[in-house]
């Protein structure tokens, strides 16, 4: 876009930089003002006019220097969008537009519009051929006593105690049904009371020491039980404070094995054992799907890395490492930094992060290149189904979540990308040669470093 009124010249080109210089001449300015105020004029209410009879010259006095700012904002991002068009430019981010000539005088029509852009660019490179890949994806075979123990985890929650005999004395995992009353200072406290209690014996569901001396007791028996209240105690009257609290054992008792047959399944609302296994079977058979797609990717993510080496634009790749960064400043005031990490100095550990950081952004554009190329696109309906799938994610707040995602335009397209991500992974594993390969559990879910 290089005419007598707007001249886009390119200065420099240094790495994936490009600089521009705008020229836009001030009667281009002139020509838009007067082509806005006219464009108005009928519209304008005035005290003293009758509607869309103000004169042009009284609206120019009145509002030009309002109108000009909205003309010069719109040459900049129309004129700017131009030179980026016109010389086939792909930016990595948001351009930097620095204006030369005073805001004031161009404002005036005393000088022309001229503006110079600085642009990181998205590098040229040819992406590998998914075609040629070849990946090995792990699988394991889910056995009939994973699924039976992993029903009785569903069922822990679900335990019941039977009555033991008189003289059996409490032992840990048993629980016991007691009476007791607290006292602080010799005061009984609010909350302290209660009859009935059935308290398992190591469940750490009682202030810390409590639940130990009930150990060796029997039913029939009353003691007095002296703890102390943390120092980080919700109620604060409480906090630190020594308490006593006279205990009366009503019964003990011990955990009933857990039977796995049609009652227990009834209890999940299911029609049988049989059905309970099958449900069981189902969501352990999901679980494993995901990570072994879990494990394909990341061998894939690995491979694209390995494949491809081209110059990164180094502010995409500085707002990745900062983002990063700040998650580690994050944890390292929370006491939550990873072991490892901890024994590393900030210069190591900057030095670590920011390879993260590239391998991020180099995989990111190797994707997005791919995906351009085959023309993948996440349409509508897929995000609306997305959207739909985090809202019901939060029960009861359905509504609120979709009125979220409506109103947040940056939200939705950050939901975009991880579709986006998966859908060209789709592509890879569809085109590539798969080998699968049958693997114990342990290896199949053994953790990997969190590169992705």
């Amino acid at each position: 876009m290089s005419t007598d009124m707007i001249k886009i010249t390119k200065t420099n080109e240094k790495g994936l930089t490009y600089s521009f210089a705008v020229c836009v001449a001030k009667n281009y300015l002139a020509n838009k003002l007067e082509g806005k105020i006219k464009e108005m004029q009928p519209k304008v209410n005035l005290k003293g006019f009758r509607v869309g009879k103000v004169p042009v010259a009284h609206i120019r006095k009145m509002y030009g220097r309002s109108i000009m700012n909205d003309v010069i904002e719109q040459t900049i991002n129309e004129s700017s969008q131009q030179a980026l068009a016109d010389n086939k430019v792909r930016p990595a981010g948001q351009p930097k537009i620095e204006m030369i000539d005073k805001p004031e005088d161009i404002i005036d029509g005393k000088a022309d519009l001229n503006y110079t852009i600085e642009v990181e660019v998205i590098p040229e490179f040819e992406p590998v051929n998914a075609a040629t890949l070849t990946f090995t994806r792990l699988t394991s075979d889910i056995a009939d006593e994973e699924i039976e123990a992993r029903i009785k985890e569903l069922t822990a929650a679900q335990k019941s105690y039977k009555k033991k005999a008189k003289t059996a004395k409490a032992k840990k995992n048993d629980a016991v049904l007691i009476n007791f009353k607290g006292r602080v200072d010799g005061e009984v406290f609010e909350g302290g009371t209660a009859e009935g209690h059935q308290l398992v014996i190591g469940s750490n569901t009682f202030i810390p020491g409590f639940e130990e001396q009930l150990i060796g007791t029997k039913a029939g028996e009353t003691l007095e039980v002296a703890v102390s209240f943390p120092e980080e105690y919700q109620v604060a009257e409480l906090a630190g404070k020594p308490a006593v609290f006279t205990t009366e054992i009503l019964e003990v008792q011990g955990e009933c094995e857990t039977i796995l047959d049609d009652e227990l399944a009834k209890k999940f609302g299911l029609e049988d054992l049989k059905a309970l296994q099958d449900t069981m079977k189902t969501q352990m058979e999901n679980e494993y799907e995901n990570q072994s797609r879990t494990k394909l990717k990341r061998v894939i993510l690995d491979e694209l890395d390995k494949k491809h080496n081209f110059d990164l634009p180094p502010q995409m790749v500085e707002a990745e490492f900062s983002g990063i960064w700040a998650q580690i400043e994050k944890e390292k005031e929370q006491g939550s930094l990873d072991q490892a990490d901890k024994k590393k100095s900030d210069k190591a550990l900057k030095a670590e992060y920011r390879k993260i950081a590239e391998r991020r952004v180099r995989l990111g554009l190797v994707l997005a290149e791919m995906g351009t190329k085959t023309d993948i696109t996440i349409s509508n309906e897929e995000l609306s189904q997305a959207v739909m799938a985090e809202a019901q994610r939060y029960p009861g707040q359905e509504q609120m979540v979709i009125d979220f995602y409506k109103k947040n335009p940056n939200a939705i397209d950050n939901m975009r990308a991880p579709l986006y991500e998966e859908k060209v992974i789709d592509f890879i594993v569809e085109k590539a040669k798969i080998v699968d390969k049958t693997v114990a559990k342990d290896e199949l879910f053994a953790e990997d470093d969190d590169l992705l």
